[in-house]
């Protein structure tokens, strides 16, 4: 599947992989510096430059936001590649700095979540989605941490299977912490939600 990877000004803990043909490079706003860095040649440059200089035109789309505007500049980096017509996203440097930044960044991933898309936010050690009235299976070869969370609401009949704390169509609540710190066993696993959307966290 064709990806879309945002890059923000946040914090950039490694070097993500390097796009495929067909896949779409966005730098938000600061986020620039990070792909001059790394050397990857962004597609497409949007923000309204309120923290960083507008590296101008260039082999590349530039989009110019107004300072003052409805939407973060990540967030109309994601609409754009959803527009575009990409389902999967990769949010790079929407960590660290701004609590509220990072807050904003993983509501966008309930955003993907509830128009059928699916975005990762790349942590330090970990990775955030979101699962929507459905399911994702990992195999035997996952290790570490998963927590999983209601989001915005109850998430009605929550089944955790081959993990070490199992549950089975449980409905959990976007104000109590049940479901963190699980852990993978060593077996293929499932998380499924009924109804509803889980925030997903995992290491790495």
């Amino acid at each position: 599947m064709r990806c879309c990877y945002a890059f923000g000004a946040g914090e950039l803990f490694f070097c993500p992989p390097l796009p495929s043909e067909g896949d779409l490079v966005i730098a938000a706003d600061g986020g620039y510096r990070h792909l001059a860095d790394l050397g990857i040649k962004p597609d497409l440059v949007i923000g309204d430059f309120d923290s960083s200089i507008c590296p101008g035109q260039g082999d590349w789309e530039l989009v110019v936001l107004p300072a003052e505007k409805d939407q973060t500049d990540m967030a109309a980096a994601v609409q754009i590649g959803y527009d575009r017509g990409y389902r999967l996203f990769r949010l790079f440097g929407g960590t660290g700095g701004r609590v509220d930044h990072t807050a904003a960044n993983v509501q966008l991933l309930a955003w993907l979540a509830r128009r059928n898309a699916r975005g990762f936010l790349h942590f330090q050690n970990q990775v955030a989605f979101a699962l929507k009235d459905g399911e994702i299976c990992f195999d035997a070869s996952q290790k570490g941490y998963i927590s999983v969370f209601a989001y915005s609401g109850d998430a009605v009949g929550v089944t955790l299977e081959g993990l070490k704390y199992p549950l089975d169509n449980y409905t959990l609540h976007d104000d109590v912490s049940l479901g963190v710190s699980n852990e993978f066993t060593g077996k293929p696993s499932r998380i499924s939600v009924r109804k509803g959307l889980v925030m997903i966290v995992k290491e790495k």
